[in-house]
């Protein structure tokens, strides 16, 4: 770390994606206007020249990123439905889940909640658990209380980096409020890309697989 059987069930209105060899689904940050945000960004820019030769497709993950924290679990409805949707038509390809500030507290949602619960609709099936080659996260509340990603899910901790640049006061205990807002310039969204870069690289898809990955 960086700190029951089910089937693959997308949903059928969803339409099938392209397949790509690395696919990134990340949910923005408070406040950005939809898109991968400013953090999703600069993580795919900086990915692209580590992982050379391979193709990388992209999804923002669709919800309000407004101050309205309850709509998180909106947010990660739509991840999760796009990993199961990738898990489904493109089972060859390495899904890294990723999210910065309330955007990774959406992925937090998704890799630790097994179940519904309080408006999350669509946790993953265990056959798609194999299928996500890493998760980094930039950022993330639950860390401030001393949870992090890393902490938090059995499944995927051991495939995350839930980074926490020096200061950020959103996930740890200090006050420098600009901290939160520099992951590109910090060096953390490079040490995500060549952790994403190691695990996409020895990670051995098992399409078939029903057991849990630790």
């Amino acid at each position: 770390m960086l700190a029951t059987t089910a089937t693959l069930t997308a949903p059928q209105s969803v339409a099938a994606p392209r397949c790509n060899d690395i696919e990134i689904v990340f949910a923005r940050g408070t406040d950005e206007p939809p898109g991968l945000g400013v953090v999703g960004r600069s993580l795919v820019e900086t990915l692209r020249p580590m992982v050379k030769g391979q193709s990388i497709g992209t999804y923002a993950v669709k919800y309000p990123a407004s101050w309205d924290f309850a709509q998180v679990a909106a947010g990660a409805n739509d991840a999760s439905t796009r990993v199961q949707t990738i898990a489904k038509y493109c089972p060859d390809s390495k899904i890294v889940m990723g999210g910065y500030s309330q955007g990774a507290a959406v992925i937090d949602v998704v890799a630790t909640a097994p179940v519904a619960g309080l408006g999350y609709t669509a946790p993953l099936p265990l056959a798609v658990v194999p299928h996500v080659a890493a998760i980094a996260v930039f950022g993330n509340p639950s860390a401030r209380f001393g949870r992090p990603l890393t902490v938090l899910s059995p499944d995927f901790g051991a495939r995350t980096a839930d980074l926490c640049n020096t200061g950020d006061p959103i996930c740890s205990r200090g006050d420098d409020f600009d901290a939160h807002v520099r992951y590109p310039q910090s060096g953390l969204v490079k040490l995500a890309a060549q952790w994403i870069t190691k695990h996409v690289q020895q990670r051995v898809q098992s399409p078939n697989s029903h057991n849990r990955v630790r």
